[in-house]
């Protein structure tokens, strides 16, 4: 395995980070647990889970996945070698089951509560904020459209400060953003820098072969301020293991489950994935192994979340860290995306 400190500050987490979001839909506790099992005998220290999952979001199952997660711990004790990321829901009709009030300081300590409970922990070594509150383009929304009666009020500086309060209260230890854009990553860091508050140290957000727009001003913003990536859907929902192009997706496969899910499942998406395809064949590699070296090589990255819903996968994913990809072959991935850039937002 290879590692990297989270920014600002003394943190070694592993360069793959173990996802989360199939455990207690897709996948039962159990296959969880082997899941958990096998990528911490691979060096794997860092796992991701939120308050809403599994995906989708249900009323039924909001929260399954980080109690399978604090089983786990409670049962190996593995706590302190590990470091533990999660999330508060944003506002709007998905998360409507958990709350309706957004980040305001009884959300965020009545979520941080809860989710030490469902973990079976004392603290969270990175609490996220899942998506912004106000109105922005996020979830594959290309372009931005401003909207001049947004009830969003810019509450920046009351969120530090609560998140503040989590920190001194040992709660949590660092704090980040989920699906964030170049403007709020700044208001954040500005609010910080001002007023001497915490600092955000890690943005998760969507970046694969088919959505590489954090290269725009956001990778700018993570390597002049130290805000480390988290990437997420680095397999763009599994469509880039080319099983969907190829014919060889399970009826459990997620786009087989959940077809609602057709963020990377477009024309374009699919055109640049055969492309992808062909590439990793020319190279002798899986285009999964392409697709997730490509993600970990980058200079932003922190870390890259891989998710999995059957071992071969997993195993797959986690063994990525031992592919390097050369020049050539990267020059060769820019002269696609040059032709078909980010078909997938």
């Amino acid at each position: 395995m290879k590692y990297s400190r989270l920014p600002h500050t003394t943190i070694k987490v592993s360069k793959i980070c173990l996802g989360s979001m199939t455990w207690g839909n897709q996948n039962t506790e159990a296959e969880a647990h082997e899941q958990l099992d096998y990528a911490f005998n691979q060096g794997v220290n860092f796992i991701d889970t939120a308050e809403l999952y599994p995906v989708p979001a249900t009323a039924e199952t909001q929260g399954r996945t980080s109690k399978i997660i604090g089983s786990w711990l409670k049962k190996t004790g593995y706590r302190e070698r590990l470091v533990l990321a999660s999330k508060i829901a944003g506002p709007g009709d998905y998360t409507a089951h958990i709350r309706s009030t957004g980040f305001c300081p009884k959300s965020i300590k009545s979520a941080v509560n809860a989710e030490l409970e469902r973990l079976q922990t004392d603290y969270i070594d990175v609490y996220q904020l899942h998506w912004p509150e106000r109105q922005t383009n996020t979830f594959g929304v290309r372009d931005y459209t401003h909207n001049a009666n947004d009830p969003w009020t810019d509450n920046f500086n009351e969120v530090l400060h609560t998140l503040d309060e989590m920190i001194r209260a040992g709660k949590i230890r660092h704090v980040g953003l989920s699906n964030e854009k170049a403007w709020g990553a700044m208001r954040y860091l500005e609010e910080s820098k001002n007023h001497n508050l915490p600092r955000m140290k890690t943005i998760q957000n969507a970046y694969s072969l088919l959505n590489r727009v954090f290269e725009g001003d956001m990778a700018e913003v993570s390597l002049r301020e130290g805000l480390g990536l988290l990437a997420y859907s680095p397999m763009a929902f599994g469509v880039l293991s080319g099983k969907y192009i190829e014919g060889k997706a399970t009826p459990k496969s997620r786009l087989k489950l959940f077809p609602r899910f057709a963020r990377y499942s477009s024309a374009q998406a699919t055109v640049a994935t055969q492309h992808y395809l062909e590439l990793a064949k020319a190279y002798n590699m899986s285009l999964a192994q392409l697709s997730l070296a490509f993600v970990t090589q980058q200079p932003f990255v922190t870390s890259n979340i891989i998710g999995a819903t059957n071992m071969q996968q997993l195993k797959e994913n986690i063994g990525s860290i031992n592919v390097e990809l050369s020049a050539e072959i990267l020059e060769k991935i820019n002269a696609i995306h040059a032709i078909i850039p980010n078909p997938a937002p």
